[in-house]
């Protein structure tokens, strides 16, 4: 009995450690459905736009889903493109927050070795993997209200809700974009990957919820005029929803403001279904205040992101460019982690003499320019 008891106590955290990696690996099978190829840029860690976003067959991507979210993309006839269009515009949008950081949002299956779209950083509770949860789960919200407006869900159009009273010179109308579906959709879907009440189950529905709701509060009303001549006596107005830039920069703030937390055990097992993520995190800094529903929340802190490492499937800086007048985080002593930088000639084609011609077009040559460019050694 006491040698029972010691191997199952020794091959606990090996377990914990199985099931960690299983919840990662499940919650994210959904990304690949935007991914057709996996050949990868060695330096930057990125795989090609075209070949994020490119065609796959509908029943190929459905295979890659659970079964929960397959009766979701089945009871919704065409949201399965949307999402693949979200996981796309995820991808792009985290390349471009953290194109001037150390980790650049890599999807680089070739250099880490991975054949998951972001990698082995998955497995741990950094700040990157929140924010990764949140970018992707948003890019679901805002592709699906989306394609709702333009006719391309079967189950959904414009969001034609009460939105209050109308002002005095203008009226409800238009097309708004259905957010509260895409959010209900998002939450449906994605969140259906995190099967555990884990800590790591957890601070990931937390993070999926940030990105949701960053999603909602930056919807905007948008209006157009009506009068005679011109004139702006009455105007229609409806519900847009934010450029998508807009949504990574706010996750970008929240990921630098991001909340290091710790897993709380002491609810009520039996009333885990009615509380919030949130109700079991807190501050790892006691005179922090607890993260409300739109902050980001980590476990563990990051890495330098200097060197190649496998075990967290990023590339390093090696071959990244600098800017050698910057003192932030893109110059070179800071993005090249002191190891020092070489400087090259480069060749590169601009458009440049552009002409408009009436109307209503832009026409331009290519020029040839030579540049310095800074690469860490």
């Amino acid at each position: 009995m006491r040698f029972e008891w010691l191997v199952g106590v020794l091959l606990l955290p090996c377990a914990s450690l199985l099931a960690k990696k299983t919840t990662a690996a499940a919650s994210s099978k959904w990304w690949s459905v935007a991914i057709p190829h996996r050949e990868t840029n060695e330096v930057t860690g990125t795989a090609p736009v075209d070949e994020i976003s490119g065609p796959s067959s509908s029943i190929n991507r459905i295979k890659l889903l659970n079964k929960s979210q397959r009766k979701t993309v089945r009871s919704n006839s065409g949201s399965i493109h949307a999402i693949a269009a979200a996981v796309a515009l995820a991808v792009n949008e985290c390349r471009y927050q953290f194109r001037l950081r150390r980790w650049n949002c890599p999807t680089n299956t070739k250099a880490t070795g991975q054949t998951s779209l972001f990698g082995k950083i998955l497995l741990k509770g950094f700040r990157e993997t929140a924010f990764i949860y949140a970018i992707t789960t948003a890019a679901v919200t805002h592709s699906v209200a989306r394609a709702c407006s333009e006719g391309s869900i079967s189950t959904c159009s414009c969001d034609e809700r009460d939105k209050g009273p109308s002002g005095e010179d203008w009226d409800w109308g238009g097309c708004s974009d259905n957010a509260i579906f895409g959010h209900r959709f998002a939450k449906k879907f994605v969140d259906a990957g995190e099967r555990g009440r884990d800590s790591r189950n957890l601070m990931n529905i937390h993070n999926n919820e940030a990105g949701r709701k960053t999603v909602l509060a930056e919807m905007k009303r948008e209006c157009k005029c009506h009068g005679m001549s011109g004139s702006c006596t009455i105007q229609t107005c409806w519900m847009r929803l934010p450029s998508f830039r807009t949504v990574g920069a706010l996750l970008k703030d929240r990921f630098d403001g991001a909340s290091k937390v710790v897993f709380n055990n002491n609810g009520n097992p039996s009333g885990r279904g009615r509380q919030n993520p949130s109700d079991f995190f807190e501050p790892f800094n006691p005179d922090h205040k607890r993260p409300n529903s739109k902050d980001l929340v980590y476990f563990e802190d990051s890495p330098d992101f200097c060197e190649r490492n496998p075990r967290y499937g990023t590339v390093g800086t090696v071959g990244r460019i600098c800017n050698n007048t910057s003192l932030g985080m893109d110059g070179c002593d800071l993005m090249c982690c002191n190891r020092g930088y070489v400087s090259e000639m480069e060749q590169v084609k601009e458009r440049c003499k552009c002409t408009f011609k009436w109307c209503c077009e832009v026409h331009c040559l290519e020029c040839d320019y030579t540049r310095t460019v800074h690469r860490c050694e």
